[in-house]
């Protein structure tokens, strides 16, 4: 009587274990997704959009992005330039934040701008006083930020939609 229980509960282990391994294997067409998935990934990523907005404690900066997040940096600069001329962004401040996107473009394959956001714009933000576009050149993409007191500062990505976040803290205005 043992016997048969042991017998019978091996057997609904191994088919569990089966029905476990069926369901984990990836049909034909996931295989497909995930090729298609690699060569979106490899395209450079197309930076949309620029925006920003208050919260009690900190200022925040989102870039949008279409595909994926690519490496970013965020570097304090004594001034702000644009990219490719070296001629002074126009944004009153005593501190500014460099945030470099690489490999990223502001433009697509054909040349057309797929950049939608705030160019030069200032702000009046508790610690955030401005945010440039500098520079769309050879795979880079920059922005600068503008404070008047020196910004400790956050950041980090967010998928679905994709974008990269620099969030610049402040005390409670709330």
């Amino acid at each position: 009587m043992n016997r048969p229980r042991r017998r019978q509960a091996t057997a609904l282990g191994l088919g569990a274990l089966l029905a476990t391994m069926l369901a984990f294997a990836a049909p034909a067409s996931a295989a497909a997704t995930t090729a298609a998935s690699t060569t979106t990934a490899t395209q450079t990523p197309l930076v949309v959009n620029a925006r920003w907005g208050g919260h009690c404690t900190y200022d925040r900066v989102v870039i949008d992005l279409q595909g994926y997040v690519p490496g970013v940096t965020v570097t304090p600069v004594t001034k702000l330039v644009y990219d490719g001329s070296g001629k002074p962004v126009p944004l009153a401040g005593r501190y500014f934040l460099e945030i470099r996107l690489h490999p990223a473009a502001g433009h697509d394959d054909a040349g057309n701008n797929v950049y939608r956001g705030p160019k030069l714009l200032k702000i009046y933000l508790p610690k955030l006083k401005g945010i440039a576009l500098t520079g769309d050149y050879e795979g880079y993409v920059t922005f600068g930020a503008a404070f008047d007191t020196k910004p400790a500062y956050t950041s980090f990505k967010l998928h679905a939609p994709e974008r990269f976040v620099l969030d610049i803290a402040h005390p409670n205005v709330c």
